[in-house]
């Protein structure tokens, strides 16, 4: 009699055979898990809605229904608010005051940052600690001698660099291009001085391109600030063709917007004008907000 052999259903399988999900695949996230998300988004955006459609509203509605208006909707606010400031002269204004910052806080960051990270010289870490300490001092302590010095020392009242220079060296983003040029590896720095580069070739040719993300995160970290800073503009200038938007929608919204058809819908129209280039950077720029090259330049 002829036996034949059956698999067993324990049988072992090879590995090769086995399935196994794909490296750096995710389990797909729950229907409890997208609601709390979808919740979470409509939370954080119905302020940024809401200030929109107020802008639009040609009469002011506060109640819910305001929320969701059916029809009415005008560009009437914001000519109003144009006609009684000038939104492209403060545009401009507060263009050229967060761009010399921005400028400043990457040249001066990437310099100390990368002094800190890759130079050994004595007293390297005094200096770094005596940074970070520098992080817990307010500004508004330092205003009124800032103030003395900018004004009164140097005569830079109403001008674009008296406004920029209490803010063109920014210790935090110090603290973050040390940080990226410390992940870098230490052979790119050593076969780069093999071939005679100098201190300043490296930081240019070796560093800087695999530190692009630091760029980015330096930059949106401190559009921000300049981009709605208030008090500083407000106390260095006093012709009104000099001050930044932030400036001249606060003067706007206490000394005229009380005597406009519709104030409400007047100052959400200036807030959704403040707002609305920061919301445009950052929606652009996320996606590679975390993004990193570090690894790019070795092989192995």
């Amino acid at each position: 009699m002829a036996l034949i052999e059956t698999p067993t259903p324990h049988a072992a399988q090879p590995a090769e055979a086995r399935t196994t999900r794909p490296a750096g695949r995710r389990k797909p996230r729950g229907w409890p898990s997208l609601a709390i998300l979808f919740l979470g988004a409509l939370v954080f955006l119905f302020p940024f809605y809401y200030m929109v459609v107020g802008s639009l509203q040609a009469k002011p509605d506060t109640s819910l229904r305001g929320a969701f208006p059916t029809g009415g909707l005008t560009l009437h606010n914001y000519a109003e608010i144009n006609s009684r400031v000038d939104l492209g002269s403060s545009l401009v204004n507060s263009g050229i005051f967060t761009g010399g910052v921005i400028l400043g806080t990457v040249v001066f960051g990437v310099l100390a940052g990368y002094a800190l990270a890759r130079l050994q010289f004595r007293g390297r870490g005094v200096l770094f600690a005596a940074m970070l300490l520098v992080q817990i001092v307010p500004f508004q302590l330092l205003i009124i001698p800032i103030y003395v010095m900018i004004v009164r020392t140097y005569g830079l009242a109403d001008t674009y660099l008296g406004m920029i220079l209490p803010f063109a060296i920014n210790s935090t983003a110090v603290f973050v291009f040390r940080q990226f040029f410390l992940q870098l590896p230490e052979d790119l720095f050593s076969a780069a001085r093999l071939d005679g580069a100098g201190e300043f070739r490296i930081l240019w040719s070796v560093a800087l391109p695999l530190v692009k993300p630091a760029l980015l995160t330096a930059v949106l970290l401190t559009f921000i600030g300049p981009w709605n800073e208030f008090l500083w503009p407000f106390l260095v200038t006093k012709d009104a063709s000099m001050q930044p938007l932030a400036v001249t929608l606060a003067n706007y919204i206490s000394n005229i917007a009380g005597r406009a058809a519709n104030p409400f819908g007047a100052i959400l129209a200036g807030a959704v004008v403040l707002a609305a280039p920061a919301v445009a950077l950052f929606t652009v720029f996320q996606k590679h907000f975390t993004a990193s090259d570090l690894g790019s330049g070795v092989k192995g």
